[in-house]
């Protein structure tokens, strides 16, 4: 009598042509857009914040340092709870929080209330990124996972670009709160999209991972300088980046340029030449070498943050799209370094990274306000140049393997 072999398990994991595949990268891509809509909007309307309760740009750019600080906070206790009650809720509820609480924020009395929930929204985004990256790794076979991705990141820009640009066309019209206003249905009907669109999850094979190897992960990735050096790197990058697009907005409303908030938004668009230059700088990373290009985008970054000195449009403008280019250059290169560096618990490097990175736009976007209203644009040029000059710590520091990622 013969026994057959056991066969060898099914990946039921989604490659290109399966029936969910364009269904949950669909999905995946709306909710980039919902969260990130809302998220950024307020950096469009922070002039009529100023002139609306009376704010200084400091103050007005809290609106947006709050929302991201929760972000940073909020992202290593989020992804722990997606190991609790699974990733399909907590992004599901992540959403529709972010809607409501964008429907909610026009209505604010005081700008105190408005801050309260931007903390609010900051917490519910913290739990897309948090959760996103493993579930797509869960749910896309590796030869599937680098498209979803792509397009759950390319949902995510157009979102931030998004809500920028309709947030001032509706200021325009009817006042911040209309601006904030239209930008929440924007993310409301993303929200129910993707509730809709997104099956329940399917592939669920790692262990829930407890408090204490999240801590000892934490702490090894915390003990390695290389990785404490990117982590600084994102820290600044942002910090500089947010500080642009956070009083770009003040500088080309005031004289000699005298923009609508329309026609400010519009600047928001220099955001396509940064999607590009991510996709192209991974690649050119491969081939060349993290350090070098890295190197390459920082130093056009600084470069085109003194292109921006000038009073004349021209300039101006080819300094923004040229430092969101070389921002979003060294910010790709960056994330993949982490990965090359963290041996173990890649996912924890990487949330150490981005907590980085939403507190450098928290803390770095709120004290280049300072810097604005005290020595100008002139300043804030300085201000930007030091910041990035910083950012170069992992190239400058690192020595042998590490510098040659």
């Amino acid at each position: 009598m013969t026994t057959e072999a056991p066969s060898a398990p099914v990946d039921a994991r989604l490659r290109p042509g399966d029936r969910a595949y364009l269904r949950v990268s669909v999905a995946m891509f709306v909710s980039g857009v919902a969260i990130f809509a809302v998220l950024y909007s307020a950096q469009a309307v922070l002039p009529h914040l100023s002139a609306d309760f009376g704010l200084t740009p400091a103050s007005a750019a809290l609106s947006m340092s709050v929302a991201t600080a929760a972000v940073a906070l909020g992202v290593l206790p989020i992804s722990a709870l997606s190991e609790r009650f699974g990733r399909v809720p907590v992004m599901a509820v992540s959403v529709a929080a972010v809607a409501v609480l964008g429907l909610l924020a026009p209505l604010s009395p005081t700008y105190p209330v408005l801050l309260l929930l931007r903390a609010l929204q900051g917490l519910a985004v913290a739990g897309l990124p948090a959760v996103a990256m493993a579930y797509l790794a869960d749910e896309f076979h590796p030869s599937a996972l680098g498209g979803a991705v792509g397009l759950f990141i390319a949902g995510n820009g157009l979102g931030g670009l998004a809500g920028r640009l309709l947030a001032g066309f509706a200021t325009d019209l009817g006042g911040w709160r209309a601006g904030l206003g239209a930008v929440a249905v924007l993310a409301l009907a993303c929200g129910v999209a993707f509730v809709a669109l997104l099956p329940p999850q399917r592939c669920v094979d790692r262990p829930p991972v407890s408090a204490a190897r999240l801590a000892s992960g934490v702490r090894g990735h915390l003990a390695d300088a290389a990785l404490r050096r990117l982590f600084l790197a994102g820290f600044v990058l942002m910090g500089g980046f947010v500080t642009l697009y956070n009083f770009i907005g003040y500088r080309l409303m005031q004289a000699p340029f005298g923009l609508s908030a329309s026609a400010v938004g519009l600047v928001f668009l220099a955001y396509l030449g940064g999607t590009v230059s991510s996709a192209v700088a991974g690649r050119v990373a491969d081939r060349f070498g993290r350090p070098r290009v890295f190197v390459a985008a920082v130093l056009l970054a600084i470069a085109a943050a003194l292109l921006t000195l000038p009073d004349a449009l021209a300039p101006v403008l080819v300094g923004v799209v040229l430092l969101t280019v070389g921002f979003f250059g060294a910010h790709a290169v960056a994330s993949g370094w982490i990965g090359r560096l963290a041996h173990t618990d890649r996912a924890q490097a990487s949330g150490l990274y981005l907590l980085a990175y939403y507190a450098g736009s928290s803390a770095g976007g709120w004290a280049g306000g300072l810097v604005y209203q005290h020595a100008g644009w002139s300043g804030t040029v300085v201000y930007l140049v030091v910041l990035f000059t910083v950012a170069l710590a992992p190239v400058l520091r690192s020595r042998g393997p590490a510098a040659a990622s």
